[in-house]
């Protein structure tokens, strides 16, 4: 027999470490917002897809949801479809709609259910058009002080989460796009932030965490100081910092402010550049990006701090 290893007892002791996490987030629900380099990096995409089914087989209950910016810009231009963006958000003609939706059900949640389910049957596609899941409402924004029409483009303002919970029951893993059937409009869809549609998806299952995928390591009090990176900070705090904060930032944090408003014990960015990084954020002590947390919480969950 081999004798054992300092490499042996460092993995044993990583085991045992997960321990309390284990125990603390067995049987309940993480929402996990798959984004930015992640999304098209291949290397990337499988080990997301290997944490997705680590989580499931030790009794967590993962939920993803996912945009497609990169691969719907890329799809537009194939068709020789312009992108426009105005205030930092996609304008989204009826044309482009279609080409939206097509990436996102056909395309980036297909290759996401598909690499998670070469690990055992486990994931199953939706949108926010299947079985009434999302609402929609649409919006604008606003330019240099005058309003700007976006189009298809919208925010989510209901979740039916019958179709995931049942998901979530049968032993499946929901992969959901980001798009939404206009509630003013019957037949149209829209285009919708999936920062805010997982903060949406994560009040309406009950989650005990929002974990956002992003292409920093969290989020920084002086950016571009690297020394600023904050660990921990709670919802009025960084309240007072979202109108602060670089534009592509904003709707990350804005989505952690309406996850905790709303219910979920904590949300937290963390890079998605940095291979199963979602692990480390939920079975370590001190996590990996940065933890958001309600100012006073209604009592003591037991859940840990990242």
């Amino acid at each position: 027999m081999a004798e054992p290893t300092d490499l042996n007892a460092v993995q044993a002791q990583t085991l045992i470490d997960s321990l309390p996490w284990l125990t603390l987030f067995r049987g309940r629900t993480i929402v996990v917002k798959f984004g930015g380099n992640a999304m098209v990096d291949e290397n990337l995409k499988r080990a997301f897809a290997q944490d997705m089914v680590y989580l499931h087989h030790v009794g967590i209950r993962p939920i993803v949801v996912h945009g497609g910016g990169p691969q719907i810009s890329a799809a537009l231009a194939a068709r020789g479809i312009a992108s426009e963006f105005r205030g930092g958000l996609r304008v989204t003609s009826p044309e482009a709609m279609e080409v939206v939706r097509d990436v996102l059900t056909g395309e980036v949640s297909a290759e996401l259910a598909a690499l998670i389910n070469e690990h055992g049957d486990l994931a199953q596609a939706v949108s926010g058009e299947t079985q009434g899941l999302f609402t929609g409402q649409r919006r604008g924004t606003v330019v240099d002080g005058e309003a700007v029409d976006l189009g298809c483009v919208g925010e989510v303002v209901a979740v039916d989460p019958t179709v995931l919970s049942n998901l979530l029951d049968a032993g499946r893993i929901p992969v959901v796009s980001s798009i939404a059937p206009d509630g003013d409009a019957p037949g149209q869809v829209l285009n919708v932030n999936a920062d805010s549609a997982a903060a949406a998806v994560a009040v309406a299952v009950g989650a005990v965490k929002l974990v956002v995928l992003t292409d920093v390591a969290g989020l920084y009090s002086d950016w571009p100081n690297r020394d600023s990176l904050v660990s921990h900070i709670t919802a009025s705090e960084l309240a007072a910092m979202l109108p602060g904060l670089e534009s592509g930032m904003i709707p990350k944090m804005t989505a952690c402010l309406e996850a905790v408003a709303g219910g979920v014990d904590k949300a937290a960015i963390i890079d998605g550049r940095v291979p199963h990084s979602i692990l480390l954020e939920i079975f370590r002590g001190s996590g990996v990006g940065t933890e958001v947390v309600p100012d006073e919480p209604a009592e003591p969950t037991g859940i840990k701090a990242g």
